[in-house]
């Protein structure tokens, strides 16, 4: 099931039809860590109102108040009950004085996670069909430990274009031309760590890939979701490194205009976005530019783009700050502490520190950037509370990322 959804519109939510082009638009990212072990325990959570965790999630958002806004991790379910509540008890209600976030609109669809594949994805000899358990999720389109866990949802203040909507959830991998493919090395054969029958089923996206038209004074934005597997927890083979490359490299082949691309949606429509048209890459692409272990290159295959505005990246004073105090695998970090957008485990043995992962990424065509942040208060700002020192985690391990966008004509 695919949904966009139309919610009433409460007190102070705004006309979207009203907006004009030339007015500036804030465009976010953020992985909200709101998953949970099983089935239907999200829901459960999130009905009291009272849950702190998402309550601090809602208040982050309302701080910062975006306009078009990617959940990341945000458990799916069918009839969108977990994503209705969310919205009803927590961004509808002031969190500590802050004004309430709206969203009139709503686009949330099936994710891969938690799929049960038929194959054995994993290579542990059995193929685990029952939920609830690594060895499923190992086996799943892609990792989840029941159908919808990691999930995301798009919450929007201007209106979505549904007829517009393509979605990639069932593109194969091997359908990609030159698709880096994992191999397995006591083969001579090449590119057969999957075996040729669940290469046959094997789907490119761990998640799904969403392009959903918002319009904005009339001019049309599409905003390019998805949210890549961690390039981790695999072996030598790097199976997961190769997939979240080539998930990056779907958008950036999907942006390049080429009306006979390989690439085929949900539908059986084919080709990618239309030359000169305005996109905005958004999501937690789990690809930082310099450290971690993500495939060389694999951000930068959107990063690079002729079609992709030279902007520079997102930046917090949290976040440098959080560095220095936490050291550890920090230490050994190439990129800029100020551009990271995730706080993890910073032991230089067995963590990674703190990343840049989260992204929102603008087309050169029709978007001016007006500024940009991640929101990272440091230990003397009033809202430090709603981060934290990183562990436990308060409210989520990823920052939000934001954009203000102007639409301009060519």
């Amino acid at each position: 099931m695919m949904a966009v959804i139309a919610l009433a519109c409460l007190a102070g939510c705004g006309k979207a039809n009203d907006v004009k082009a030339e007015s500036v638009v804030r465009f976010a990212t953020f992985n909200v860590y709101l998953n949970r072990p099983s089935e239907g325990a999200l829901i459960e959570d999130l009905k009291t109102g009272d849950t702190a965790q998402a309550q601090k999630v809602a208040e982050i958002i309302q701080r910062v108040a975006p306009d078009v806004l990617l959940l990341n991790e945000f458990d799916y379910d069918a009839a969108g009950e977990g994503l209705a509540l969310f919205q009803e008890k927590y961004l509808g209600v002031s969190q500590n004085g802050a004004a309430p976030a709206l969203y009139p609109y709503v686009y949330v669809a099936p994710s891969n996670t938690g799929l049960a594949s038929g194959r054995d994805f994993d290579r542990d000899g059995v193929v685990t069909i029952e939920p609830g358990s690594r060895a499923y999720g190992g086996d799943a389109f892609g990792y989840g430990e029941f159908p919808g866990q990691y999930a995301m949802a798009l919450l929007s203040k201007y209106p979505i274009d549904e007829a517009g909507v393509r979605t990639f959830q069932t593109f194969l991998w091997k359908d990609m031309p030159g698709a880096m493919l994992p191999d397995d090395a006591a083969t001579p054969e090449p590119d057969d760590w999957y075996s040729a029958e669940a290469l046959e089923v094997f789907r490119l996206s761990s998640k799904n890939h969403w392009d959903v038209p918002v319009i904005i004074g009339g001019a049309r934005v599409h905003v390019l979701a998805s949210h890549p597997t961690p390039p981790s927890y695999d072996g030598e083979e790097d199976r997961n490194g190769k997939r979240n490359h080539d998930e990056l490299r779907l958008w950036a082949d999907y942006i390049a205009g080429d009306p006979e691309s390989y690439i085929y949606d949900d539908k059986g429509m084919r080709g990618g976005l239309a030359a000169g048209e305005r996109f905005v890459i958004m999501g937690d692409l789990n690809a930082d530019p310099h450290d971690a272990g993500a495939v060389p290159g694999a951000i930068g295959q959107l990063l690079t783009s002729p079609l992709v505005a030279d902007a520079p990246f997102p930046k917090s004073t949290g976040g440098a700050e959080q560095a220095a105090l936490q050291g550890g695998a920090n230490e050994s970090h190439e990129g800029d502490p100020a551009e990271d957008t995730a706080d993890f485990n910073d032991d230089p043995e067995a963590g990674v520190g703190n990343l840049h992962l989260d992204y929102v990424i603008v087309s050169k065509a029709g978007l001016k950037e007006i500024a940009s942040g991640v929101f990272w208060p440091g230990p003397e700002d009033e809202h430090y509370d709603l981060l934290g020192p990183g562990f436990p985690v308060e409210s989520s391990d990823h920052r939000l990322v934001w954009r203000d966008l102007q639409v301009v004509e060519e």
